[in-house]
């Protein structure tokens, strides 16, 4: 439709001549809204197919005679994938176009998904672990495709408000990681193997031509930024440490989580789901609140990331508990700190975004859809590689040695990234010359809605 078209040079929140922001509609625009509905669909059916291998697939791969150091493999290579498939196609989104990119990676994710459900069929151990990791390496690809198109178009449809709409859209992430685990348990106990993979991958294709026809079309023309020079920027680079640690903790609990309670607390599958709960529940919710008011208060990015990362690292010392804390293991003990994790690391994440867009056009790189897709493919490609990391050492420290001490080694690599983000932060205004800032506090405040809404 021609009058979803996009220009995506076009100015959004400019600015008059005295520096006052120009006035807004006190409305979202037709536009907004489908890409809301577009991106909130692609959040949810993404991540609740994402989500169900939690719960059973451990456990099927154990009775094939897998190991636990290749169970977290077969994890980490979604996120291997995913990581190089986030880098490629997010210097490429302008070719490729964002919709079309969002909508085939969408197809392709959900056809894996399917194929990932008849890999029970195959006896032989070593066929089933090659299956598994090809399989799910083109899922990454879909994956990638999709979130990285996603995350560009939020941040171009909603430039001064990325925070808040992330927090809301996190809103569908978590209610697809909350009932991916259940929901895969309960099809998984009540109709087999093959089940949950088969009406999940359904939702995906399905959700195809609904975003063929709701999302609007982004325009623009390739320009000259470069990922290696965004990233090597310090700020950036430290960012996206503490992003790769964050998402190395929560991954490492994809194929531990299951296996540690199943063992420890005697938990039968179906109810294994319901463990996620806590975290999924507390992160989803927190995850609006947050975002607005770091959108509101710009300035207070940092404290959410230094105080949520602390935390983080505290909770995965109590999560097992870690040995040196002499503490009994219990299950109401494992369920609070899960709960506090959603929190912990709703706080830390949702501001990193944001910062690091707002770094990329401090060091000017232009505000187009060019640099939103390098942006959004460097922070898909991060995300990635702790997702990698952390089911792939994870599981290797979990056989080693045991779930207590694993999670604690997570949580230290988390201190040690916020630890220097917060040091670098602090020390920045003691280092550099004062310069005119190519943001404006005004327009990180906009607001997304009109205050009688």
């Amino acid at each position: 439709m021609e009058e979803d078209e996009i220009e995506a040079d076009s100015p959004v929140g400019a600015e008059d001549s005295n520096g006052d922001s120009t006035e807004r509609k006190p409305n979202m625009s037709r536009q907004e809204i489908f890409t809301l509905i577009s991106t909130a669909s692609v959040n949810f059916s993404a991540m609740i197919c994402y989500s169900i291998l939690g719960p059973f697939f451990p456990k099927e791969a154990e009775q094939k005679g897998v190991s636990e150091t290749v169970i977290g493999l077969i994890f980490g290579c979604f996120a291997l994938c995913d990581l190089l498939g986030s880098l490629v196609l997010g210097k490429f989104i302008v070719q490729i176009g964002a919709k079309f990119m969002l909508c085939a990676g969408l197809f392709l994710s959900g056809g894996c998904t399917i194929l990932f459900g008849l890999l029970d069929k195959i006896p032989n151990e070593i066929p089933f672990i090659l299956m598994c990791i090809i399989i799910r390496s083109i899922d990454a690809v879909g994956f990638a495709a999709s979130m990285t198109s996603s995350f560009a178009i939020i941040a171009k449809a909603f430039p001064n408000n990325i925070a808040t709409v992330l927090g809301c859209l996190e809103i569908f992430s978590g209610l697809g990681l909350i009932l991916g685990p259940p929901l895969g348990g309960f099809l998984y106990q009540s109709f087999g193997y093959e089940i949950p993979f088969i009406v999940l991958g359904l939702v995906l294709i399905l959700m195809v031509p609904l975003n063929i026809y709701v999302l609007p079309s982004y325009d623009a023309t390739p320009s000259s930024g470069s990922f290696w020079r965004l990233f090597t920027q310090p700020k950036v680079l430290l960012l996206c440490f503490l992003l790769f640690s964050m998402s190395s903790c929560l991954s490492f609990l994809d194929p531990s989580i299951s296996l540690f309670v199943i063992e420890k607390f005697n938990l039968p599958v179906g109810h294994v789901g319901l463990v996620f709960l806590g975290l999924e529940l507390s992160y989803c919710l927190s995850s609006p609140l947050l975002g607005i008011v770091s959108d509101k208060m710009p300035k207070s990015r940092i404290w959410f990331m230094v105080i949520g990362g602390i935390a983080t690292a505290l909770v995965y010392c109590f999560l097992g508990p870690a040995p040196f804390l002499h503490l009994k293991s219990q299950l109401w003990l494992f369920v609070l700190m899960l709960a506090l994790l959603g929190f912990s690391i709703s706080m830390t994440c949702i501001p990193t975004l944001p910062e690091i867009f707002k770094c990329s056009y401090e060091h000017g790189f232009p505000d187009d859809l060019s640099t939103l897709g390098i942006v959004s493919g460097m922070y898909g490609a991060v995300w990635s590689s702790g997702n990698f990391f952390g089911p792939t050492l994870g599981g290797f420290l979990v056989e080693k040695f045991n779930f207590e001490w694993a999670a604690a080694a997570q949580g230290g690599l988390v201190f040690i990234s916020v630890l220097l983000l917060g040091t670098y932060y602090f020390a920045e205004p003691c280092f550099r010359r004062p310069a005119p800032s190519s943001i404006e506090e005004s327009e990180e405040r906009a607001p997304l809605l009109s205050n009688h809404i």
